[in-house]
């Protein structure tokens, strides 16, 4: 698999990056980033892509090898990568919001910090 994404207004790098899937992908809603907190913070998270009248879309969760971490879950999106929020913030998808920002993709080393959109606990 491989995740390409060109530098743009969502995020400032590009990457052209490959990875071997363990399994399949599925839709993800919200995921544990550990960023700005160190106890973790819990984030909507979309995909985002080139196109102004509808940029936000799936963004999609996915087991893959990590030659450091072994198995990991690959978070990714749109051609533009992914967007988060935390999930105290309740404002549409924007990137002008300061309290949005954007990603290429994440790689979270726990299931637990992964909640998928088709999971009815989740």
């Amino acid at each position: 698999m491989y995740v390409e994404v060109d530098a743009n207004p969502n995020c400032e790098n590009s990457v052209f990056i490959r990875f071997r899937e363990l399994g399949p992908g599925r839709p993800v809603a919200q995921v544990r980033v550990y960023d700005r907190i160190s106890t973790g913070e819990w984030c909507l998270v979309t995909g985002w892509r080139e196109d102004p009248a509808a940029p936000a879309c799936p963004a999609m969760a996915q087991p893959v090898e990590d030659s450091g971490a072994g198995t990991v879950y690959l978070v990714s999106g749109g051609n533009w990568g992914i967007r988060l929020k935390p999930l105290e913030v309740d404002e549409e998808w924007n990137l002008g919001s300061a309290r949005q920002w954007g990603e290429a993709y994440l790689l979270l080393a726990d299931q637990r910090d992964v909640r998928f959109a088709d999971d009815p606990e989740g």
